[in-house]
């Protein structure tokens, strides 16, 4: 079954089941999903307030830059799974630095840095869904 079918799958059995969050083991690859909030409460500040249902919404504070979601694909945190995640919260990076890798249709794409300074927020969970122009990393120059 190709990845997309399985993806389409597991969505209908989260909106079938009212399902925020749902996590399967198929052969070798795990698939996550979480439900995202698409109506937004009102925040500020950058504070992450609950949403109807149990979801959490957030909104980057007006002094950091934000990297959006270029594609809608599986957002990986790291190149393999035992390896060390190329960034982290608190850390410092610099412009062309890979923040993360998007898997769309089975190609991976490495996302970089359009900004210098210290990530202070990684939004999705890593092996998450997201989409294009998704929130992915808040960046504090």
């Amino acid at each position: 079954m190709e990845e997309r079918e399985t993806l389409e799958q597991l969505l209908g059995i989260m909106r079938e089941h009212d399902l925020d969050r749902i996590k399967v083991k198929v052969g070798d690859a795990v698939y996550e999903l979480v439900r995202r909030q698409t109506q937004g409460s009102a925040l500020f500040n950058g504070a992450v307030t609950p949403a109807p249902g149990g979801q959490s919404t957030a909104i980057a504070p007006p002094n950091v830059k934000r990297v959006l979601a270029p594609l809608t694909g599986v957002f990986y945190r790291q190149p393999a799974p035992d390896v060390e995640a190329f960034v982290s919260e608190g850390e410092r990076v610099e412009v062309g630095q890979v923040l993360c890798v998007l898997e769309a249709m089975k190609l991976f794409n490495e996302i970089q840095s359009d900004y210098a300074g210290t990530v202070v927020r990684i939004l999705p969970g890593n092996a998450e869904l997201v989409t294009q122009g998704e929130e992915l990393f808040w960046i504090q120059p």
